[in-house]
Order: structure tokens, then C-alpha cells, then sequence
């Protein structure tokens, strides 16, 4: 017996009969029915337009406005800068240097910690540009012996290049070896605007 090589072909059945359903099945059908509750509420379908307006107007939400994706922060009105530190000029450090100009004001830092000696330059920079004074002298101290630079001597400067400062320094340099030379500083005050 060979068998075929094609595919058997399939008729297609015949549709089967609906038959009416009696009185009784279709009583009960509809008692069912009013039982079943839908699994998903379907949405209703558009009611046609009518002529008369609705006497209570449909309060609709407006929709949010949409999130920008990247929103650079608004910018600030910035504060006019600073201008840079400026060094003392040579005739002014000659005056300072030979007593033709006077320091005004003098604070020394010796024997503080980094906090305290901190604080007190804050406070002493504050003063002297509320009183108006141009030239202060700052005393670090030189640090120890033994060829080590002293904390304040290195940090001081660094501290009164920092934008807190910048509003009551308008420059420093190391002061005359007559004001003590490597541990003190002059320190030019900003003039106090009214």
C-alpha cells in the first residue's frame, strides 16, 4: 500500500442548526442574565448629540501642563563679582614698610586653633571694614622651629582669598621684616560703601 504524499483535504462541516428556544429556557435565559454582572465596565457609547442644552453644565478637569523634560534652574540676579585680590602697591608697601603710613589696626593670631583664629579674623576684618580703616596688619606667627611652616602661616592666606573675605579685602602681602616679616600679613580693607 503506498500512501499518498498530499496533505488530506478537509470539507468543511456543516453548520449546525439553531433551534428556538422554548418558553421556559428562554424565561430562565433571562434570569440569568439579569443576574450576571460584567467582569470590566465597557465604555458607553457617544449618545447622539441633542438639541437641548444640559440644564447642569459638565465641569471638565483642564489637563496639567506637561512637565518640562530638563528645566535649568531659573537664573538668580547675581551679585555684581568681586574683583579680583589685588597686591599692595610698591609706594604703598614703602609707606607701610618706613611708618609713613599707618597700620591702623593690628590682631594677632599666635597660640589659636584654626576655629578660633578663624573666628577672630572674621571678626576683625568685619570691624575694621565697618570703621573704615585701609590697612590692618595680621600676625600669624612664623611657626616652629625645625624648618616646619606654621598651620595659620599657611592658612591664613588661603582664608583671605576665600569669597567670605572678599567683600571687606581688597589685597595682602607679606608684611616688612620691621612688622614682622614672614608671620604677619598687610591686609588692605575694601572701603565700606553707605
Amino acid at each position: 500500500m503506498k500512501r499518498s504524499s498530499r496533505p488530506p483535504v478537509l470539507e468543511p462541516r456543516p453548520s449546525p442548526r439553531r433551534r428556538a428556544l422554548s418558553e421556559e429556557e428562554r424565561e430562565l435565559w433571562d434570569t440569568v442574565a439579569r443576574q450576571v454582572k460584567p467582569l470590566r465596565k465597557h465604555r458607553a457609547a457617544k449618545a447622539p448629540a441633542r438639541a437641548e442644552p444640559s440644564p447642569v453644565p459638565a465641569v471638565t478637569r483642564p489637563a496639567p501642563p506637561p512637565r518640562p523634560i530638563a528645566a535649568a534652574p531659573a537664573p538668580r540676579a547675581a551679585k555684581p563679582a568681586m574683583p579680583p585680590l589685588a597686591p599692595l602697591g610698591k609706594r604703598e608697601r614703602t609707606k607701610l614698610s618706613r611708618g609713613r603710613s599707618e597700620i591702623e589696626a593690628r590682631l594677632d593670631l599666635h597660640g589659636m586653633t584654626q576655629t578660633r583664629a578663624h573666628r577672630a579674623l572674621t571678626g576683625f576684618l568685619h570691624r575694621a571694614h565697618h570703621d573704615g580703616l585701609t590697612f590692618v596688619l595680621v600676625i600669624t606667627g612664623k611657626g616652629r622651629s625645625g624648618g616646619e611652616s606654621g598651620v595659620l602661616r599657611r592658612q591664613v592666606p588661603e582664608w583671605l582669598s576665600l569669597p567670605e573675605f572678599r567683600a571687606f579685602v581688597v589685597g595682602f602681602e607679606e608684611a616688612h621684616i620691621g612688622h614682622g616679616g614672614e608671620g604677619a600679613l598687610y591686609v588692605r580693607i575694601r572701603r565700606a560703601r553707605f
